[in-house]
């Protein structure tokens, strides 16, 4: 979305607007807190939306897609989870067919980690909460607030 993504605090409650940025993390305007960087992707806005300071987890899904159900809410509460270490981004494949193609998605819900605009992995099919995060963990920076992925 060109106008940004509305983002609640945890913290404090207050309602933030978060647009795509490839530099920092979103903070509460308020409070200053990490806010978790979960936002559903228009086909026009996808390039700039996978564009972050930390690794992107692209969730390729689409409305029809029972497994698809099953996981979001598992790709939000890891995001949530891991706010300042991550950005999701949330694409419904009906609505992107082309961006489908280029990421030569053959079955959803299929999940890419996207670190400095490349690819690093996938993973296809609903995994459960554990799996996910296991299969994630590697390629997030420490959680010590080093980003070990920068975008310059």
């Amino acid at each position: 979305m060109a106008d940004g993504t509305i983002i609640q605090c945890s913290n404090c409650g207050t309602k933030n607007r978060v647009r795509p940025t490839p530099t920092g993390i979103p903070r509460c305007s308020v409070c200053h807190t990490v806010l978790p960087w979960i936002v559903d992707a228009e086909p026009a806005g996808f390039e700039d939306e996978i564009r972050a300071s930390v690794p992107v987890l692209v969730d390729f899904w689409a409305p029809w897609c029972g497994p698809c159900r099953m996981v979001s809410p598992l790709v939000e509460r890891v995001g949530r989870d891991n706010a300042g270490r991550m950005k999701v981004v949330k694409l419904n494949v009906d609505d992107a067919p082309e961006i489908s193609a280029r990421y030569e998605v053959r079955g959803i819900p299929l999940l890419v980690v996207i670190c400095d605009g490349s690819e690093v992995d996938r993973l296809v099919g609903a995994a459960p909460l554990e799996q996910l995060r296991a299969w994630l963990e590697p390629h997030l920076p420490a959680a010590t607030g080093e980003h070990v992925h920068h975008v310059e």
